[in-house]
């Protein structure tokens, strides 16, 4: 997968995150939300284990509401959840915006 991004992916980073990179507000159509989901999972390292603080921190970084997103990672197969440690899964896993 390239890791330049396409100008669909680009017109709706550009609508939802605001100058300083933090997230305007999450985009209620399930497309362009995984766009949104994928540009920040792909920001933490790949075979980390994160704690739940860690991850509501990252998240924090970008917007005031960790739960919801945090819950988007896990349900759309960004990531896992074990024991209270997260960890982002593969690429080929992940919920595809391009299949919608």
């Amino acid at each position: 997968m390239t890791t330049s991004l396409d100008s669909y992916q680009k017109s709706v980073l550009n609508a939802f995150l605001n100058k300083e990179g933090r997230l305007k507000n999450m985009p209620s159509q399930k497309k362009k939300k995984l766009v949104v989901l994928e540009y920040l999972v792909q920001q933490l390292n790949d075979n980390q284990s994160y704690t739940e603080r860690e991850i509501n921190e990252f998240i924090k970084t970008y917007h005031e509401d960790f739960c919801t997103i945090r819950r988007e990672f896990i349900v759309n197969g960004y990531m896992d959840r074990d024991e209270g440690n997260y960890i982002k899964r593969d690429e080929t896993l992940w919920t595809k915006w391009q299949e919608l």
